[in-house]
């Protein structure tokens, strides 16, 4: 059953409900039915809760009478049987909806995509919510279903919209706050929720930014600041986050989305309240945040103090504020994600309004059927496999008393790697692990001597030089003295390969074992003749090669140290 058919007027109290089944008697209008308010807000209910009667209609508007919400679904409803003495109460069936809604997940990105899929009934009204702006060529140009999903999900902290001068800074144009790079794996059976520390010193590149007037102007790209400039400062648009964020990670993300202030205050009112926990008394005077030790439930001005606050958990700086923040969307995923929400008719309408209110997206994405489709693919997500972690940093060795922080590269980047290579963090069932399985037994049975390694090796990387670099280094440091480089691939791959023949199995594991290839990259098939004539494997490299020596292949383990919690797991603050 499609939630979009199960929201119906109920004409006694004016109010829009769950109806999981269909009852008799529950029309108060002659003609067909409809399910609930269409788009452009058409049709849904005037002041006081009564609908306007046919005589009080245009003429379009009953003509349009019989037309079917957007998202509505044609199907046979079975006639209730006739009662004797009374109406006979169906049992209601299992919702579907609720299924269909449970993708959510632990960040901002799910919850309010899910306020769109949750109310999508409203179509035209919730686009009309929506605030685009353009990716500027940043993304991938929209995700797919068959490949994994990268959302970009930025707070901004743009003192813009009601009740938020107070806050200070009144009329800045705002930094990257809060920055979460959305990672969803390919099968969708886990996901990472990477937090970008906003303190974070980086290099921004160059941003070719698309200027009112239609025109692309290139914003010059700033080395070594902070990584919250990439993002209003210089007339930064959230496409110049994303270039910053691939920059670091080598993840390029599908779509952006940017929620401000406002986005935590209606969005946990909107599900009534998001408990935390703390385990000491809190008391900020700089965020306005006051609580004993202990759980809380919050909500509004609060929820936004509880994460803006820093100075009094933790350390004190933006790294104890990001574990703040992941408490609060973790337990706000879960809360959104229970019943007592989902099933909620009121809370529902009121999350469609807060999440569409609050959104703004790349405008490849700006309409609800296509965040809809977005949610459909995030719901097949376990929430027990969300996992939030945080990019590893240590101190900015260029200050005496640091203040700000750079990234650690002996942890960041296996972790970026696994992001890379789809690896979960944590443990999960894999549906393709038959395949992997296979896959993996490449990899396993005897290994020839380095020297009786015959391999052609082509450069599909895009990086210059590759193909010569990898031949000197196998010849003058690993013993391959039987191969050679024959210049470019026909066209640049993703994936380095190993293309061998049946017999050459031995060689294709001694040269997987010394480049650090992995099992997915080496592809039985067919050798082909060398300049002697003699059968040589052929390896291209691709573009995940990252030079001579380094291993192509990522990490399956996450290193040890890195800052991660389980999104179905409660923290208490420090």
């Amino acid at each position: 059953m499609d939630p979009a058919d199960q929201w119906v007027l109920n004409p006694t109290t004016g109010d829009y409900e769950l109806r999981l089944s269909p009852s008799a008697g529950q029309s108060t209008v002659p003609g067909p039915r409809r399910n609930g308010p269409r788009g452009g807000g058409r049709g849904r209910p005037a002041p006081g809760g009564e609908r306007p009667r046919r005589d009080e209609r245009d003429g379009r508007d009953q003509r349009d009478e019989r037309r079917e919400v957007p998202g509505q679904r044609r199907r046979r409803v079975k006639e209730p049987e006739a009662a004797t003495g009374g109406r006979r109460k169906q049992k209601p069936r299992k919702s579907k909806g609720k299924k269909v809604l449970m993708w959510t997940g632990g960040s901002l990105a799910f919850l309010l995509v899910a306020g769109c899929a949750g109310g999508y009934l409203y179509y035209q009204h919730l686009n009309d919510n929506i605030t685009s702006i353009d990716d500027d060529g940043a993304g991938t140009g929209g995700f797919s279903k068959d490949r994994a999903i990268n959302i970009l999900v930025m707070g901004t902290d743009k003192r813009s919209g009601s009740g938020n001068k107070g806050y200070g800074d009144e009329g800045s144009v705002g930094h990257a706050d809060t920055t979460i790079l959305l990672h969803v794996s390919k099968d969708r059976t886990n996901a990472t929720a990477l937090s970008i520390p906003r303190d974070m010193i980086t290099d921004i590149p160059d941003c070719p930014t698309k200027q009112p007037d239609g025109s692309m102007k290139t914003i010059k790209g700033t080395p070594n600041v902070r990584f919250n400039e990439s993002l209003g400062q210089y007339d930064r648009t959230p496409s110049c986050t994303m270039r910053t964020v691939t920059k670091i990670t080598g993840i390029t993300p599908d779509h952006f989305m940017v929620a401000d202030f406002n986005a935590v205050k209606t969005l946990s009112s909107a599900v009534g309240g998001v408990e935390v926990c703390l385990a000491k008394d809190i008391d900020d005077p700089k965020s306005h945040l006051k609580l004993p030790k202990g759980k809380h439930t919050i909500k509004g001005e609060e929820a936004l103090a509880f994460v803006r606050t820093r100075h009094s958990v933790g350390q004190g700086g933006d790294l104890s504020r990001i574990e703040l923040q992941q408490q609060f969307l973790s337990s706000l995923m879960r809360k959104l994600s229970s019943g007592d929400t989902l099933t909620n008719p009121k809370k529902m309408i009121e999350l469609a309004e807060a999440g569409t209110e609050a959104l703004t997206v790349d405008s490849k994405i700006a309409d609800i059927m296509k965040l809809k489709d977005l949610g459909m693919e995030l719901g097949k997500l376990d929430m027990k496999n969300l996992t939030f972690a945080t990019v590893p940093v240590k101190d900015n060795p260029a200050e005496k008393t640091p203040i700000t922080v750079v990234p650690d590269p002996p942890k960041a980047d296996p972790l970026f790697a696994m992001m890379r290579a789809d690896e979960s963090l944590t443990e999960v069932k894999k549906k393709e692990k038959k395949e992997k399985a296979a896959v993996a037994a490449r990899l396993k049975g005897p290994k020839a001597d380095p020297s009786e390694v015959r391999v052609d090796i082509y450069n599909g990387s895009g990086k210059t030089g590759a193909a010569q670099t990898t031949l000197t280094w196998l010849q003058n440091n690993e013993g391959v003295l039987k191969s050679s480089q024959l210049g470019n691939a026909p066209s640049d791959i993703k994936k380095t390969t190993l293309e061998y023949a049946p017999d050459q199995a031995d060689q294709a594991r001694r040269l997987a074992d010394i480049m650090g290839l992995p099992a997915a990259a080496l592809k039985p098939g067919k050798s082909e003749k060398n300049a002697q004539g003699l059968p040589a494997m052929k390896l291209t490299l691709g573009g995940d090669f990252k030079g001579a020596g380094v291993p192509v292949s990522a990490p399956t383990k996450a290193p040890e140290g890195i800052q991660k919690v389980e999104a179905d797991k409660t923290v208490c603050a420090k």
